[in-house]
């Protein structure tokens, strides 16, 4: 074969064979265009369309007054489609200085001259969903609106803003714990009232269509959703943030004070156990006080002499004794097995009554009565315990109680000296809200009511649900024995361990509580030292009680740890800022023999008016002899005495310490031009008094403060 010949064949065949391959290339776009065109048209739809959840406005949560404690606020991504038809080569041109101006002035991160810059270099790369700013706020986003191109609409204009929410509380860290937060996940724990209504919360996911852009950026392919959200519900909670404010302030200017590592506040309204305020404050790293854990309902703990009001009342229950029957307590001292058990106060109290152990607090006086009739009748005493729940969770909404422990005998670590240790608060746990429940129940005349977070829920202002006042124990004892518990603990308060809470106005009942703070298995002591929990619980007024509540120290290492001392008056804090604040709850007639009305401070002048308005203010005046119109004031205790102001014509009066009204009045009707510096009361005057008038002259009278 001749060389030209096989270079023609090879030529050929390398033409036949891309002949070949066109026509089978050819071939599988027809197949693609006619045969499979419409399945492979779903597909690409399918991966270029996609399906984004809404997420709907989450609902806020409100005090028992209605003020807003959480709330979700928007913020923005701010964007914009700079390949959009309708954004014509000329609408950007005239409109790319003002916007770009407008947006340096509005976030003040980057000069006008790079916004220009960076916008007309993203429109020549035909961005369609090009990221100008993130998180902006609603006032930021209605200042963009106006902007030149922007004001123009999404189409016109380019402009794309896509909402997110974000969670705020008003109120700074006010009840923050209490309050919590929305589980991130379905798996993140669930934190405070944000959490265990979640589901009323959070309302329901809208969806909108978009379409996956080129960078995998999604845009939505209009403004409208095709299911729209369901808001969330709003939640009324039991919680008043007034005196919310009021209990965190008495609590962490007395943790602050003592240097205690952490502690809580519980107000409860007695009849309803809704939950006024509740405070839980911790000392972190810097020393500063903040709410990360709520100790008032998670920190099951040794109450310690808290816990003898229902071991007293057991024995009372059990017809054992009577607050008359008595018992001596040996010199402040009593041993049983290998543990010794002491009285706070040196020498004990000699013999004492059973209603003077619960005043004096007395550990000696309670393990004697319950060693001397529980004794060979363990069970007896548990299950007198347990019949007034105090072995039995609250059963809270929110997340986080902690248990009760109250062992049973047979339990392995029940030992001989479990009936005396349990008899002041240790071998026993309970979280503070339990207690405080308890004690609520005896001021509720024995009705144990469960405590309340929530009051209600609604929707858009509508009613949705309200929920009841729950009855965990229509009577934990018998009315003889309520009565009788009254009874010690107003005694604790006026003749106990409580008698710096004493006050003229209502009368306070409760129990002071000092307990060691157990140490892991270091024992009480087991660090180099005791460390101690102060505690103060009860309700007032003490006749007719509205309000009972909790106040928990947790180590307190200023040397200063006994519960009348520490908890004791953030307690009295609180209740005296209550009774004042409610008027319901006030006896008026107590008030008004026991406060006597200091004389207020009076200014000289004319004697009417002075009469009337101490006589509207209930205050004796004494006056002496020759007084006139214009008269001179001094205060004397609760009263206010009047003397002779002497005013002689044509000269100048002595208008120090008068009102102004008065001052004027004086000064012009003598002739004088009256000129005034300052505000509050007259301190000096420019023509001394007694000096003769001239017509026309010009006075200056310089006031208190300028």
């Amino acid at each position: 074969m001749s060389l030209k010949r096989e270079i023609t064949w090879r030529v050929g065949l390398i033409y036949a064979f891309f002949f070949l391959m066109a026509l089978v290339i050819l071939g599988k776009i027809l197949i693609l265009q006619f045969v499979e065109g419409e399945k492979w048209s779903k597909k690409q739809q399918v991966l270029a369309l996609k399906h984004f959840e809404i997420e709907p406005n989450r609902g806020n949560i409100y005090d028992v007054k209605n003020r807003l404690l959480a709330t979700s606020l928007p913020y923005y991504d701010i964007r914009m489609d700079l390949k959009s038809s309708a954004l014509t080569p000329q609408v950007f041109a005239n409109g790319i200085n003002g916007l770009s101006k407008g947006l340096a002035k509005i976030f003040g991160d980057k000069l006008a001259s790079r916004y220009k810059a960076e916008l007309i270099a993203a429109r020549k790369r035909g961005e369609r969903y090009y990221l100008i700013k993130r998180k902006v706020s609603y006032t930021q986003l209605k200042e963009l609106k106006k902007l030149p191109v922007f004001r123009l609409g999404k189409y016109k204009g380019g402009f794309i803003y896509i909402q997110d929410n974000r969670r705020k509380l008003t109120h700074n860290k006010l009840a923050a714990r209490t309050i919590g937060y929305a589980p991130k996940t379905e798996s993140s724990p669930s934190v405070g009232i944000e959490g265990a209504y979640d589901n009323n919360l959070k309302g329901i996911k809208g969806l909108r269509m978009k379409q996956r852009l080129s960078g995998n950026v999604w845009m939505p392919l209009n403004d409208k959703n095709e299911i729209d959200p369901h808001d969330g519900e709003d939640i009324i909670t039991t919680l008043n943030i007034n005196l919310q404010d009021v209990a965190h302030q008495a609590l962490l200017r007395q943790l602050s004070k003592h240097n205690a590592h952490h502690g809580t506040v519980v107000l409860m309204e007695v009849e309803t156990g809704e939950i006024r305020a509740i405070v839980n404050l911790e000392r972190g790293a810097n020393g500063e006080y903040s709410e990360r854990y709520n100790y008032a309902i998670g920190e099951s703990s040794e109450p310690g002499s808290t816990f003898k009001l229902p071991v007293i009342m057991s024995l009372l229950e059990d017809g054992y004794v009577t607050l008359r029957d008595s018992v001596d307590t040996d010199g402040g001292k009593v041993r049983f097995y290998n543990k010794t058990i002491k009285d706070s106060h040196e020498g004990g109290y000699g013999v004492i009554s059973v209603e003077e152990v619960l005043e004096l607090s007395s550990n000696v006086g309670v393990s004697k009565l319950v060693d001397q009739y529980y004794h060979g009748k363990e069970k007896e005493f548990i299950n007198r315990l347990y019949s007034m729940n105090l072995n039995r969770k609250l059963g809270l909404e929110l997340t986080g109680e902690g248990s009760p422990e109250i062992k049973y005998p047979g339990d392995p670590l029940w030992s001989g000296i479990s009936l005396p240790m349990m008899s002041h608060g240790y071998e026993v746990r309970m979280t503070p809200l339990q207690i405080l429940t308890f004690y609520n129940a005896v001021a509720n005349d024995g009705k144990m009511v469960k405590p309340k977070f929530v009051r209600e829920i609604r929707y858009n202002g509508k009613l949705l649900k309200r929920f009841p006042v729950v009855v965990i124990n229509p009577s934990i004892a018998s009315s003889s024995t309520i009565k009788d518990a009254k009874k010690m603990l107003e005694g604790v308060v006026e003749n106990g361990t409580a008698k710096n809470l004493q006050n003229d106005l209502y009368k306070i009942a409760g129990k002071t509580g000092t307990a060691q703070i157990a140490q892991s298995n270091k024992g009480y002591g087991g660090y180099g030292r005791v460390q101690y929990q102060a505690s103060f619980v009860g309700y007032f007024p003490a006749d007719q009680p509205k309000y009972s509540c909790i106040v928990v120290v947790n180590a307190p290492s200023n040397s200063v740890y006994y519960g009348n001392l520490v908890a004791g008056p953030v307690f009295k804090e609180i209740s005296d800022k209550v009774y004042a604040t409610t008027l319901e709850i006030q006896n008026t007639k107590v008030y008004a023999e026991n406060i006597k009305h200091p004389a207020p401070y009076t200014k000289n002048g004319e004697k009417k008016d002075l009469e009337f308005l101490l006589k509207d203010l209930n205050i004796d005046l004494v006056e002496t002899e020759g007084v006139t119109k214009w008269v001179r004031t001094t205060s004397h205790d609760s009263i206010v005495k009047i003397d002779k102001l002497t005013i002689k014509q044509q000269l100048v009066p002595n208008v120090v310490h008068m009102g102004l009204k008065d001052a004027v009045y004086l000064l012009e009707n003598a002739g004088l031009k009256v000129t005034v510096r300052g505000y509050g009361s007259i301190k000096s005057q420019s023509i001394p008094p007694g000096s003769r008038i001239k017509r026309g002259d010009r006075i200056v009278l310089q006031m208190s403060f300028v």
